[in-house]
């Protein structure tokens, strides 16, 4: 199944797609696309929108996606529900929600600032099929 979001994903667009293929979607395909065009494209790509205003798996008052999916999947498992808790903490800037919110909202900024930093043609780098050979040459090739 596809599943469609905003390009430049940050904590729930990280954590949304980990549940998904942890839980949900056996074979999923992820696709990161700019805000304007998620729609349209997942018309085109019968593909499911998520963390975008005005769709199923979105925010929904304090909640954010990742509670969306639980919600909608039924999945209660205490582990995913306390980390439902983690994520929108750092989601939505709730920092004292819980002890590890501000830690995953701390890296969640680094992983955006090193994304910032590379074009979008490197991104490619974070697809299944790249090896982790690959994805050093890439990151690393400066660092020698």
């Amino acid at each position: 199944m596809k599943w469609i979001t905003r390009e430049r994903p940050k904590i729930d667009r990280i954590a949304c797609p980990w549940l998904i293929a942890r839980f949900i979607d056996t074979a999923p395909e992820f696709l990161y696309v700019p805000s304007s065009d998620v729609l349209r494209l997942a018309r085109e790509e019968s593909a499911t929108p998520y963390d975008i205003p005005g769709v199923e798996f979105t925010h929904e008052g304090e909640l954010c996606s990742f509670d969306a999916f639980l919600k909608k999947y039924q999945l209660d498992e205490p582990a995913l529900q306390q980390l439902a808790q983690i994520v929108r903490g750092a989601d939505t800037s709730r920092l004292d929600l819980t002890p590890q919110s501000a830690g995953l909202y701390a890296i969640s900024r680094a992983v955006a600032a090193f994304l910032s930093s590379i074009s979008s043609a490197d991104l490619t780098i974070f697809t299944p099929a790249s090896s982790p050979q690959h994805f050093h040459r890439k990151c690393c090739a400066n660092d020698r």
